[in-house]
């Protein structure tokens, strides 16, 4: 405002007399103006007098003082003032509950920059006045919050006035028809209110199972696709379409109720499309003035999607239990195999064994082999085994796997090949996609025990990053497996990926083919989706990414990387290192049989203690990776140290093999149980590396 206005004297921190509307009885509405400058607030008083009743602050404390005792329909505050200035007072509002959401409208003479403006803004601020002011601008701003404050008052003291006259006349037990009329309205106030609920309400004259349910409200036709005329038509709807084993659910609603009163319950209940959706049903009993049991009450409300989620996230939790499961097994089973599948090994070159000898032999090999092949499928399905991606026409399989479960099909089964030129190459570990659609032909196989077709075909499918198969977005191609058996019902669809569970009878299926095929398609970054129709047959889509060009040259770098000719011969001197005594002597004894000079450590600290005597001595060191207290890593980081050009090998059972990420530089892993021949190549392998960096990480 300019110096120069009219100069009226006011008191803050009090309202001018007519704080009540003689017209009406009702108190006026008042506005808290805050400036230390006395001018402005006799301004802003004499502008809104017409408005509302304007109480005086000539700082921030006394501002929050006036808050104690008045409710404002709107505060003027201004930015500027000695002591709390407007900011600091605005946000000490916005923390009293009785003002916190009371409109804030700064004044300011300065500062119209954005950045302060903002600031305001985000202090609780609602708009600005830029002093001096122009009257009619202010009176016509607060004006509307004043509108606003009325209004609200005015709704608040109506529905405060309805409570009071429906409770007296509840008391007074107003006439029958009053009362239902009363109830007709109040009814279609409730209905528009739960019309957009995702839930219905009902009430019912009885508290049994059974009970005919009266629907009042709620979004009935979407939740259950019925009209809550055909609940009253048939009175028996409702607990005729519960999930057969889902009655004990409401039956146990019904005991609780009349025990305690109240009761919840979660069944699954048939809509009119025939899906089954699941639904949490609330109920309660209504009592009367006189304290007895009326009626009950109750709301349904559709839980669907969040026991799906939960379904979810106990398979991924009991996945990922089995997966941890195996792995921790996978270890000392592996070393356990390699033990057998090396002292059988043994056994063939020290003895001459005789026919039957040798059957017992390759039986014993055959098991322990089976065991290997046993572990890998677990490894498959908990995405722990070893992939080698690469780029994969789906054409180049038809002869390998035509040649492979053409002869197990049988005469009644026709394998329809239809693989298209068109479809896209995929990036994918050749011998594993084969493994997987092996399973999935005699899966298919096995559902039509009279016969049929099975066709596998393959489909370019481009996907969003919304897409209800929960995969990155992306191209991918699909390998779809379609069958025309008994098909899987529907109860255990989702079951059928779960390891060891199988619908075959005993003896007849180890229940893990779908698991590991699905193990597998997660693992190289796509999935397993499954559609089928009893009678009628399965559809199993295997979905594999798309390949790149990048893709395609990191394959070709590491083929062209292969190793050099060999320089350690059967003379060399290994330094060889497992826990496993087993293990350790069998491979030792198979080693000697090719003339090298072994030296065995029981683990890792021991090896270590062998190495700081004499590193020179070694020209190779064979370590497990997984040994208490030092682990094979450590060993060779240790020998390394001593001598850069020390060649090493590492082999290893675990099925994770994170931590040998970080293993030295040029030191392959050999997986147990491994052949003979597999540790030679290895060994020869990496005796023809030299100049290893010192400590360098791969």
């Amino acid at each position: 405002m300019q110096d120069d206005t009219p100069q009226r004297k006011s008191k803050p921190g009090r309202a001018p007399s007519g704080g009540r509307d003689s017209s009406s009885g009702v108190s006026r509405p008042k506005v808290l103006a805050v400036d230390d400058d006395p001018r402005n607030l006799l301004a802003i008083e004499v502008v809104l007098e017409s408005v509302a009743d304007v109480v005086l602050a000539r700082s921030g404390e006394e501002a929050l003082r006036l808050l104690l005792k008045h409710e404002f329909a709107v505060i003027l505050l201004d930015v500027f003032m000695p002591g709390l200035d407007g900011y600091e007072t605005a946000r000490l509002l916005r923390q009293r509950t009785q003002s916190k959401r009371t409109p804030i409208i700064f004044l300011t003479a300065i500062n119209k920059e954005d950045a302060h403006m903002l600031r305001g803004y985000d202090m609780g601020a609602v708009d600005y006045v830029f002093k001096p002011f122009e009257p009619t601008i202010l009176k016509s701003k607060v004006a509307v919050f004043v509108d606003l404050f009325n209004k609200t008052r005015e709704i608040r003291e109506k529905a405060d006035l309805e409570q009071r006259l429906l409770e007296q006349n509840l008391k007074a037990n107003a006439e029958k028809l009053q009362v239902e009329q009363a109830l007709r309205q109040s009814e279609e106030r409730q209905a528009l209110i739960l019309r957009s609920l995702p839930l219905a309400m009902y009430v019912s004259d009885r508290s049994l199972a059974d009970a005919s349910l009266h629907f009042i409200g709620g979004d009935l036709k979407n939740l259950t696709g019925f009209e809550s005329s055909a609940f009253e038509a048939d009175p028996s709807l409702w607990a005729s379409r519960v999930h057969p084993d889902d009655q004990r659910s409401l039956k146990n609603l019904a005991a609780t109720l009349d025990a305690s009163g109240a009761a919840v319950a979660q069944y699954r209940w048939q809509c009119a499309d025939g899906t089954f959706k699941h639904f949490l049903n609330h109920i309660i009993v209504l009592k009367g003035a006189d304290g007895a049991a009326t009626t009950v009450a109750g709301t349904v409300l559709d839980v669907t999607d969040r026991r799906e989620l939960e379904d979810q996230l106990v398979q991924a939790q009991k996945m990922d239990a089995i997966g941890k499961l195996t792995g921790g097994i996978a270890h000392d089973f592996n070393n356990l195999l390699a033990s057998i599948l090396g002292g059988l090994k043994l056994i063939e070159r020290r003895i001459q064994p005789t026919d039957e000898v040798q059957n017992i032999i390759n039986l014993t090999r055959h098991a322990a082999e089976q065991g290997a092949g046993l572990i890998n499928r677990m490894l498959t399905f908990s995405r722990r085994q070893q992939l080698d991606p690469d780029v994969l026409h789906l054409s180049d399989l038809t002869a390998n796997i035509e040649g492979l479960v053409g002869p197990t099909l049988g005469g009644l089964i026709r394998l329809n090949w239809r693989v298209d030129d068109d479809v896209w190459p995929a990036f994918v570990d050749a011998r594993q996609l084969e493994l997987a659609l092996m399973n999935l032909i005699i899966n298919a196989r096995d559902a039509m025990p009279n016969g049929g077709t099975i066709t596998v075909r393959g489909e370019n499918r481009s996907i969003s990053s919304d897409n209800h198969v929960n995969l990155p977005a992306g191209d991918y191609v699909i390998v779809v497996v379609e069958d025309t058996g008994c098909g899987i019902p529907d109860d255990m669809i989702e079951r059928v990926i779960e390891p060891f569970f199988t619908t075959k009878d005993v003896g007849k299926g180890t229940g893990l083919g779908l698991s590991t095929v699905y193990g597998f398609a997660k693992q190289s970054g796509g999935t397993l989706k499954i559609a089928s129709s009893v009678g009628r047959g399965t559809q199993i889509g295997l979905w594999l990414p798309r390949s790149d060009v990048q893709g395609r040259q990191e394959r070709q770098a590491r083929l062209s990387a292969g190793p050099k000719a060999p320089t350690v011969r059967g003379t060399a001197v290994i330094l060889l290192v497992d826990d496993s005594s087993g293990l350790l002597a069998t491979t030792a004894a198979l080693l000697r049989d090719r003339e090298f000079e072994v030296v065995c450590a029981g683990g890792g600290a021991e090896a270590l203690t062998i190495l700081e005597k004499d590193p020179d001595r070694f020209d190779l060191i064979i370590t497990d990776f997984a040994m208490p207290m030092v682990s094979g890593v450590e060993v060779v980081r240790f020998a390394r140290n001593l001598r850069s050009d020390l060649p090493a090998i590492i082999i290893t059972g675990c099925a994770d093999l994170t931590a040998l990420g970080a293993r030295p530089t040029g030191v392959p892993v050999l997986r147990k149980p491994f052949e003979e021949e597999e540790l030679l190549d290895a060994i020869w392998s990496v005796t023809s590396a030299a100049d290893y960096p010192e400590t360098a990480d791969g």
